[in-house]
């Protein structure tokens, strides 16, 4: 059985078999943009990506229509942990507790590549973008957990989805020029939210 990809413009929803060497070309494309992005953040030449894998702008822009599109493909499978995550953290004997993990987890998937928070957040209310649907169901996990808090009375009930998601994002911004200060910006943020 072949292995199915996401191809071209419909790539969120369309799931198509791939041929042997397309399927190499998708695996290295992906692992060049890894390490590209790791190296020089989102930002990252497109084209020296492409040279990386061995293969032509055009054969990544036929996987990947748009930086985005790849970023999605990139970053798909942390956020649906963080997803699952925040399912499982629902059950949680403390509601503060599990909405702070998770929001250490979403900093820390966040702050994977210089410049990612910048992308998520500036997704966060564009529909068009390919990386809204999965920011949008992580927003949702997050937010279910933040709901749950407050209900308890161990977050302040004015509060926020968005608020709290764009305050952790800048956490991690500011985390990409002060390394290692992701936890003790969590720990003021969450002093901060206390009722």
């Amino acid at each position: 059985m072949a292995t199915i990809f996401p191809i071209g413009e419909d790539m969120t929803t369309e799931r198509r078999p791939m041929r042997a060497d397309a399927r190499r070309n998708y695996e290295r494309l992906l692992a060049e943009a890894e390490a590209a992005f790791r190296e020089h953040g989102t930002d990252a030449s497109l084209e020296e990506i492409a040279r990386s894998a061995g293969v032509g702008i055009g054969t990544l822009y036929r996987h990947f229509p748009t930086r985005e599109a790849l970023l999605e493909a990139l970053l798909h499978d942390r956020f649906a942990t963080l997803c699952e995550m925040g399912a499982d953290l629902l059950g949680a004997k403390s509601p503060r507790a599990a909405l702070i993990t998770w929001l250490r987890e979403f900093a820390k998937s966040s702050n994977r590549y210089q410049g990612l928070p910048a992308s998520v957040v500036a997704t966060l209310n564009d529909e068009e973008s390919r990386l809204y649907s999965s920011c949008h169901a992580m927003r949702e996990a997050g937010e279910k957990l933040l709901v749950r808090a407050q209900q308890a009375g161990e977050v302040r009930p004015d509060l926020l989805a968005n608020e709290l998601l764009l305050l952790v994002a800048s956490i991690s911004w500011a985390s990409e020029h002060s390394p290692n200060s992701i936890d003790r910006f969590l720990t003021l943020l969450v002093e901060g939210i206390r009722p």
